[in-house]
């Protein structure tokens, strides 16, 4: 009878695109992968540490493990796991906890995957993350997370990942491409390439993230690519102008601002001022009209005074983007900001959060009437939800449109007539 194994997921697209290949070995083995929170012979939890709600979601996805398949094999892997290897060893129900270096070496430490008396750690130390271990998810069968860097060069005060993913390293290109090729075959039309830091793809080799870029655009099979998070300062002009005439690379770029406060973007120790941030804006907003522009902010950093706020504020609203993805402040152990003076209190966090999601529905919706009347490349997936199907435009508005079963996967000429109560997009296939 086969084992039954299911897996959990936090943080980012990165994470996903690691445990997708780590099932993908399951299934390789026999492995039978059911939905978490069904009972299993083993429990694998990937885990974030970027924010203290991380790292709680973590320990409550361990907790629900083990109430929901009491006799499961738990493994735990990821970034929570490489900070904080003894603790979550100490939490009931865990049988072993894999550093980085060990992530995708489930197999060589277990083969019965018989419950522990005393959990086993193979953790170790992030000086001695090195090897780059290529990864990419394949889930819907509609667009893959391709990892294509990892770890991170940037001692960002607020920040944890470098002590926990290591230094930035890359695949080559060639193993990239050749990626990109056992995707196509398995008939994805979209990759998103993901990082820690994917702007600096090919650091310490001749190659670059142009050079991927293009190499990745002459791939057959593979119709659409979507840049994830990059730093604004990585972000060059030649892949702007790229970009622009490609019909593979869509109009849709995610870019970390974090502050539109020069102080505090000092005291974050960023690599860039509000000046350059606005002038890689405005060249995208030149080049490529109609990109759609998600904008990373942090509010209640250490320091952040009500001036610095407002100057965040009105820096974010007097710039064509498209949606702000608000994170509040969340103190990280053992990283400069935690000794910082001048912290802000939850309550002021909470409003100056609310604040920004407010201006960015409301930017978030402007974008969206923009189009209506005009027509886009929709891909759709697969998922029904109720009586209807989503989907994305090329600029990545979502559409909503009643399901049918021969649209799965398929990429179709969409007209934008209006937007929904829910805030999709609606209109008619052509």
């Amino acid at each position: 009878m086969q084992k039954k194994v299911s897996f959990h997921t936090l943080g980012c697209k990165l994470n996903f695109s690691e445990t997708s290949t780590i099932a993908r070995e399951f299934s390789e083995k026999g492995f039978q992968r059911v939905n978490f929170g069904e009972d299993a012979e083993v429990v694998v939890i990937n885990t974030c540490t970027v924010t203290g709600i991380a790292d709680k979601k973590c320990r409550q996805a361990i907790k629900k493990a083990k109430k929901t398949s009491p006799g499961a094999f738990i493994a735990v892997t990821g970034c929570y796991a490489q900070a904080e290897a003894e603790k979550i060893a100490e939490i009931p129900g865990v049988d072993i906890v894999l550093g980085m270096n060990e992530k995708f070496n489930l197999f060589k430490h277990i083969d019965n995957f018989e419950k522990k008396d005393t959990p086993a750690i193979y953790s170790c130390e992030t000086s001695e993350i090195e090897q780059f271990d290529a990864a990419y998810s394949s889930g819907d069968r509609t667009r893959s997370f391709v990892k294509v860097q990892d770890g991170c060069d940037y001692p960002c005060t607020y920040c944890t990942i470098p002590s926990v993913r290591g230094k930035s390293r890359s695949g080559s290109i060639a193993q990239i491409v050749n990626q990109a090729k056992e995707i196509a075959e398995k008939g994805f039309k979209e990759i998103i390439l993901t990082g820690v830091n994917i702007g600096d793809f090919g650091k310490g080799s001749d190659e670059n993230f142009y050079d991927l870029v293009k190499a990745l655009d002459k791939v057959d099979g593979i119709e659409r690519y979507r840049i994830s998070s990059v730093e604004p300062n990585l972000i060059t002009d030649e892949i702007i102008e790229f970009t622009a005439q490609s019909e593979k690379f869509l109009p849709h770029f995610h870019i970390p601002l974090q502050s539109g406060s020069d102080k505090i973007l000092k005291l974050m120790k960023r690599r860039y001022n509000t000046d350059l941030f606005r002038s890689k804006i405005e060249t995208i907003n030149a080049l490529i009209p109609d990109a759609f522009l998600g904008i990373d902010v942090i509010v209640g950093f250490p320091g952040e005074t009500d001036k610095d706020f407002n100057d965040t504020y009105q820096f974010l609203e007097s710039l064509k983007i498209s949606f702000l993805h608000v994170f509040s402040y969340s103190v990280r152990p053992g990283t400069p900001a935690e000794l910082m003076p001048g912290k802000v209190s939850a309550k002021e966090i909470k409003r100056r959060s609310e604040k920004l999601h407010q201006l960015s529905d409301k930017k978030h919706l402007a974008f969206y009437k923009r189009f209506i009347g005009t027509r886009h490349k929709v891909l759709f997936e697969g998922a029904k939800h109720g009586n209807s199907m989503f989907g994305f435009t090329d600029n990545y508005i979502k559409v909503e449109v009643p399901f049918d079963e021969n649209s799965i996967n398929k990429i179709a000429s969409f007209q934008i007539t209006g937007i929904n109560k829910k805030g999709h997009a609606e209109g008619l296939i052509k």
